[in-house]
């Protein structure tokens, strides 16, 4: 007996349809799968058994064989595990129902639960693109599938619902459509609770405007920690589809829960300086996504920036210039996005003090070299603002003064970023840090006397090309804040003084 059931792969962040072929036939009682399946699909055989068991049904005695079609593609993991059962149970002739237009994905237990599985976001947006009606998923997942619409999603507890919906016993009903709450930002850390640092706060909010990287650099317990923290409160709302996009990352890595099935925030991932290459940028036998990617459409904040290993810092050049991740492997290529604002945190020297106003640094003039060149010139210049963090004076942490919030800061940057949504419509950039070479000229003009600083600051400072138009980028973001369609004399100026710590530190 054949029988055909369609089921869903992933490999990385790209979904494919699996048609799950059954053939039972008279032989050697057997059960083989085949179609390039990995080991986790060959142990199903033996939780389809113990499941078919759990159901009191008789395994077939006579030679089964799964055939996973294409089969030239490599299957992975355990999510094929439902539609191996419905395939069985349709070529025993259990189940008349036709199951063309369905779609099964879910892992089984022993005892017939069905369990949750990873990346069945992709896997449904495929679904709705290729035609498929219906979905059947794990009852953990069926919130996350059923924010994507057009798709009946049914929510499945275990192997004996899936048996009496198909005899018509008992029918499954279609999950309603999510629609995710509005995002929350009221439980995040503030920026009143930092005292002083006004122009520190006032670069990191021209950052979250434009999403520019920053990097901070100051002496130990300034609050450049204490300030990137506070970032994620004044950044802009996610789209619903950068949500998507965010969401599918989290997803295949197994990072959503079932009651907040979709990323509602921008990610901020902080991981710590001891992380690998791999870690970082992605990676393993089955490419997984590294924290970078992670991070798209949010920030990514490496604290002790010059703690890390060198070489692993180097590899987020190419992920920052192009805002994705290539992985090659011998099983495949896989490309994961990472769109992201990098903000860096770090000591001028090991002890910390280097260039302090009031403390003096122990550190030998060829150690704090080293320490600095751990940062390289193509990284910082990565940087389009370079913010040095004053200690704090007494009279700023004594002050009874009310410091602004995240709310009245995260008002300015929503503005300044609608100024920008108006702007790029229908070219496919969302901000001013993403701004292309070919539209720098349309999208930033400046006035006579800024294009005259922007000259005398490009000779002064012997820029690079790139420093050349993230500065102008900077500036449009701004002018942007300031309301100004032209970048003025002011707007370079300011954009400018964010370039100086590289001639400070890394200079000498």
């Amino acid at each position: 007996m054949f029988a055909k059931v369609s089921s869903l792969g992933l490999f990385g962040l790209n979904a494919f349809p699996v048609d799950v072929e059954i053939d039972i036939s008279r032989g050697n009682p057997q059960f083989e799968v085949v179609g390039l399946p990995d080991t986790v699909v060959k142990e199903s055989r033996e939780r389809i058994r113990a499941a078919l068991r759990s159901c009191s049904i008789s395994f077939p005695v006579a030679s089964v064989m799964i055939n996973l079609a294409p089969a030239d593609t490599k299957k992975s993991g355990s999510v094929h595990d439902m539609a191996i059962f419905m395939a069985i149970l349709r070529g025993m002739r259990m189940i008349d129902d036709v199951l063309e237009g369905c779609a099964f994905i879910g892992e089984i237990s022993l005892n017939g639960d069905i369990r949750r599985i990873n990346g069945v976001l992709p896997m449904v947006m495929l679904a709705r693109e290729i035609g498929i009606k219906s979905v059947f998923v794990p009852a953990d997942n069926s919130k996350e599938a059923s924010v994507i619409d057009g798709v009946d999603i049914y929510a499945v507890h275990n192997a004996e619902e899936l048996i009496r919906h198909f005899r018509n016993e008992e029918k499954l009903s279609p999950c309603e459509h999510y629609v995710p709450p509005e995002a929350a930002y009221n439980e995040t850390l503030d920026f009143s609770d930092v005292r002083g640092q006004q122009s520190a706060k006032k670069a990191l909010e021209i950052a979250a405007a434009g999403g520019h990287n920053a990097l901070l650099i100051g002496s130990p317990g300034s609050g450049k920690s204490m300030l990137a923290k506070r970032m994620p409160s004044i950044l802009p709302p996610l789209t619903f589809e950068e949500a998507l996009e965010t969401t599918k990352i989290h997803s295949i890595s197994g990072l959503l829960n079932s009651e907040m099935p979709i990323i509602t925030k921008r990610p901020f991932r902080a991981p710590h300086h001891t992380i690998s290459s791999a870690g970082l940028a992605g990676g393993g036998t089955v490419p997984h996504p590294g924290e970078v990617s992670l991070a798209h459409n949010g920030l990514l904040f490496l604290d002790e920036l010059a703690e890390f290993d060198r070489k692993t810092l180097e590899i987020l050049r190419q992920p920052l210039e192009d805002r994705k991740v290539t992985i090659a492997r011998a099983s495949g290529t896989v490309t994961y996005p990472c769109t992201i604002m990098l903000i860096g945190a770090m000591n001028p020297c090991p002890c910390g003090y280097y260039g302090h106003p009031k403390r003096k640094c122990i550190c030998p003039k060829n150690k704090v070299t080293g320490y600095l060149s751990k940062i390289s010139g193509p990284l910082l210049d990565r940087f389009d603002l370079h913010i040095e963090v004053a200690p704090v004076e007494f009279g700023d942490l004594s002050s009874k003064a009310k410091e602004e919030s995240s709310a009245e800061i995260r008002k300015r940057v929503v503005s300044a970023r609608a100024i920008q949504e108006e702007r790029f419509r229908g070219t496919g950039i969302t901000c001013n840090a993403l701004i292309t070479p070919d539209k720098l000229q349309e999208f930033c003009p400046m006035d006579d006397a800024a294009e005259l600083l922007m000259k005398s600051v490009f000779d002064r400072l012997g820029l690079s090309a790139r420093a050349y138009d993230r500065i102008l980028k900077v500036a449009r973001t701004i002018a942007d804040i300031n309301g100004s369609e032209v970048i003025q004399k002011a707007h370079v100026a300011a954009a400018a003084q964010f370039r100086s710590l590289d001639r400070k530190y890394w200079s000498e």
